[in-house]
């Protein structure tokens, strides 16, 4: 009788359960850490540490469905306070560079602007971010640091750019700085591995042009603008085999994939099927997609009456309604979303294990089309 990859794994996630003591309650997980690096979808509220300029961030209507800012480029809670939560942290991921946080079960080090081949002076880039985490790395026994969750979403500083400074750039232009962006993220993974980190999730790219920004400031009207999209495709289709890659020659690798790209999209293409009545415009902003000022003192923007039935809150940022939906499906969905496996089978997956699933071209395997 055959047995299925999924019997499989759910065989070999019985056995961390029974050698965890410290678990939490009622769900048996174990009480690790969550750690996150990235740009602004992940930033807890690091920037305003780095630059003494007033943040719009930090002002409402950012907050403003907790009538809280408090540093989030959201309306409320983003995708890393949610995760937390579902791992059993009693409070939001806390910014690594605030002074005096509890940084006990984990950390954001996640900066508004950061890139992977180098970020602002009031940013961290990747490289940075990781070096941070190490200059704090007493504060994590290593065997902690081992089984905690690493998390991470950048790159859309990279090709936003690129595309802005370079808009009549070559096909093999596109190649080659996709090449040196994802090799350059490679190494800064590596760095982290070296570092005692095991258990990594990677967040794709979103559909980049098809952002409020995009669509504003290269006037594309309804559509979303093509070459972005190109770009964050190409940069896509690297990472899950250059993460098999690692997990095949470093035994105690283990990793997934959120297919944020296809996540947007389907938002964005059958909106309704998720009760977002807006998909292409921001809530919060001014222009013709309200892509610009949200949250400036200067602006008079415009912001929306409801805020949860728009995907977006301003130009590249989703509302928190989203946000909590994307952290259900990284944590608990199946494989035509987060794949080899979500981030709740991550986290009881035993430490020191050679991965037994690895990633896989949806393209290639045909895995059938479920709506998330």
């Amino acid at each position: 009788m055959e047995c299925s990859s999924v019997s499989v794994l759910g065989i070999l996630l019985v056995f961390p359960l029974l050698h965890n003591l410290v678990t939490v309650s009622g769900q048996n997980l174990p009480a690790v850490g969550l750690f996150t690096f990235g740009d602004s979808n992940f930033d807890a509220g690091n920037k305003k540490f780095l630059t003494s300029a007033p943040l719009p961030q930090n002002f409402w209507p950012y907050g403003k469905s907790r009538d809280d800012p408090k540093g989030k480029f959201s309306d409320g809670k983003i995708v890393p306070d949610f995760i937390a939560k579902f791992m059993g942290i009693p409070h939001d991921l806390p910014p690594a560079l605030e002074p005096g946080t509890d940084v006990s079960r984990g950390a954001s080090f996640a900066v508004g602007s950061a890139s992977i081949l180098g970020s602002p002076k009031d940013s961290l880039a990747l490289n940075q971010q990781v070096r941070k985490f190490n200059q704090m790395i007493s504060n994590w026994k290593v065997d902690y640091i081992q089984k905690s969750v690493f998390m991470i979403s950048i790159g859309m500083e990279d090709y936003y750019n690129f595309t802005k400074n370079n808009p009549n750039a070559e096909v093999s232009a596109q190649q080659a700085f996709v090449t040196s962006v994802t090799n350059r993220f490679k190494s800064d993974i590596n760095l982290l591995y070296s570092s005692g980190a095991s258990k990594f999730v990677v967040q794709l790219l979103a559909p980049l042009g098809c952002l409020p920004i995009a669509r504003q400031e290269f006037k594309t009207g309804n559509n979303c603008y093509e070459k972005l999209n190109d770009l964050a495709k190409q940069h896509n289709a690297k990472i899950g085999p250059m993460l098999n890659e690692m997990a095949e020659t470093k035994p105690d690798f283990q990793f997934t994939v959120f297919d944020f790209y296809n996540v947007i999209l389907r938002r964005t293409q059958r909106n309704m099927n998720y009760r977002f009545s807006v998909t292409n415009i921001s809530c919060c902003g001014v222009g013709t997609h309200n892509a610009y000022g949200c949250g400036l003192p200067n602006v008079h923007s415009k912001l929306c009456e409801y805020q949860r039935s728009y995907l977006y809150f301003d130009a590249r940022h989703n509302t928190e309604k989203a946000q909590e939906a994307f952290a259900h499906l990284i944590f608990g969905a199946d494989p035509n979303v987060i794949q080899p496996m979500n981030v709740r089978e991550l986290m009881v997956y035993p430490v020191n294990e050679p991965m037994r699933e690895f990633w896989e071209d949806p393209m290639d395997e045909k895995l059938s089309l479920v709506q998330y």
